[in-house]
């Protein structure tokens, strides 16, 4: 985090060096609109060897000197510092070949994204903004710095940038910026998966994420093709009043917006639907198997999107149970017994997220939900069993009993079935006794 003195320091620093100096960007705009900054980026006329002469008495590392910056370290905390410059060509849809130094600060702002993220802001609080930023801000809109097709040749990157920050800020997208977002969103294949993924987390996260994912569905199709089977799908089913993309956007919506792993299940939770549809003579849908189905598609998908194993695994196991009944609670404890006690909970949490997604009368079904996981709770107080490893017999019983190999393990998931059914007690001697009339030879 960064520390206001620090900052304030260091632009002193410079222009007591003679050197123009300024805040830059999403600080600046974070600023304007009210908000805390987390990140400072400053920009100078300073060459990047005379930055390092006027902070010689701090560490400094040369982080990207052939960009012009320079990043110095004050109270273990990097603040970056860039020369004002103008970017080369851009052949990769990435970074430029080159840079040229500029005195000028107006040329500096002209290579940047978005006119709200093209104002800079000295120590004094005097404010440059040759492209209207502020104004642009006023009216909650995201409009690129000059021509938009440039800007996002330049990076592609820049679209996802685009519709991340209406989704993050409730912004719309100006009209000729927008048109350059659905003319060009092929181009987001020559960015890195990491890259993508980074901000289409942030997009899911987002307040407005259901106008932008709805309004945008083009560029996120773009990225995840698996995805466009489902916009515009009918379900014609009762449960239903949405096509299939837009219940996904809604029950995104309905997660938590700092659980973003629930929030990226459910945007995968019924990507199979269309793939699995078949239609009954009524035309009613029916959509047996979406699940496991769903559950291997997403594992490919997120591979692709570079995802970390323990988020896959947390999708994937939920996805694939998203659709099955847990309606009491045998059900509940059989599930807790499944995947264990965090994410039976992450699930009852997602399938109301669902719920709230569908027809209304669907809702009542969150209410089981919610008893079931106050049950789950009491469960895990009073350590009540839900889990080969809370059973009172173990695979050491099993094998005095003459049990060998897979037979161990196939006795003791037939016991902890009949204790979770509460056709056993969970009793040391009674499970023993059991066992020897079902199985001592």
């Amino acid at each position: 985090m960064m520390n206001d003195k620090d900052v304030d320091e260091i632009l002193e620093r410079l222009e007591s060096c003679g050197y123009e100096a300024y805040t830059v960007g999403g600080c600046v705009r974070d600023t304007v609109m009210g908000r805390s900054a987390h990140d400072t980026d400053i920009t100078t006329n300073a060459l990047p060897e005379q930055i390092m002469t006027a902070f010689s008495d701090c560490k400094v590392v040369p982080t990207g000197l052939k960009h012009g910056t320079v990043t110095i370290l004050k109270n273990n905390i990097p603040y970056e510092i860039t020369t004002y410059r103008i970017d080369g060509e851009y052949k990769d849809s990435r970074r430029p070949e080159n840079v040229v130094f500029t005195a000028s600060l107006t040329e500096d702002l002209a290579r940047r994204d978005f006119t709200m993220n093209a104002i800079a802001m000295d120590r004094h609080g005097n404010i440059a903004d040759p492209f209207g930023g502020k104004a642009d801000i006023a009216d909650k809109l995201i409009r690129c710095v000059g021509d938009p097709v440039q800007r996002f040749t330049e990076d592609a990157l820049r679209i996802m940038r685009a519709v991340r920050f209406a989704s993050q800020l409730g912004f719309r997208i100006e009209e000729k910026t927008a048109e350059a977002v659905h003319a060009m969103k092929d181009r987001l294949k020559n960015i890195s998966m990491e890259r993508i993924r980074s901000e289409l987390d942030k997009l899911l996260c987002g307040k407005n994420c259901v106008e932008v994912l709805l309004e945008y569905s083009d560029v996120i199709t773009a990225i995840i093709p698996e995805l466009a089977p489902s916009v515009g799908f009918d379900q014609h089913s009762p449960y239903h009043k949405y096509d299939v993309w837009e219940h996904t956007v809604r029950a995104v919506s309905y997660a938590p917006a700092d659980n973003v792993k629930m929030r990226t299940a459910l945007l995968f939770h019924d990507i199979a639907k269309p793939v699995c549809a078949a239609f009954d003579e009524d035309g009613r849908g029916h959509f047996k198997k979406h699940a496991p189905v769903g559950a291997e598609m997403t594992q490919e998908i997120m591979k692709r999107m570079k995802y970390d194993s323990e988020t896959i695994a947390y999708a994937v196991m939920l996805i694939a149970r998203h659709s099955k009944k847990v309606f009491d609670r045998i059900a509940a404890k059989k599930m807790m017994a499944d995947i264990g006690d965090e994410l039976f909970f992450e699930l009852m949490e997602l399938k109301k997220c669902d719920n709230l997604a569908k027809n209304d009368f669907v809702l009542a079904e969150n209410e089981l939900f919610d008893r079931l996981m106050d049950e789950g709770r009491s469960y895990i107080e009073n350590n009540v069993c839900r889990g080969l490893r809370h059973l009172a017999v173990n695979g050491r019983d099993m094998t005095e009993l003459g049990l060998q190999g897979r037979e161990i393990g196939e006795a003791l998931n037939e016991i902890l079935n009949l204790v979770l059914e509460e056709r056993l007690k969970n009793i040391r001697d009674d499970l023993l006794n059991y066992a020897k009339q079902r199985w001592q030879k």
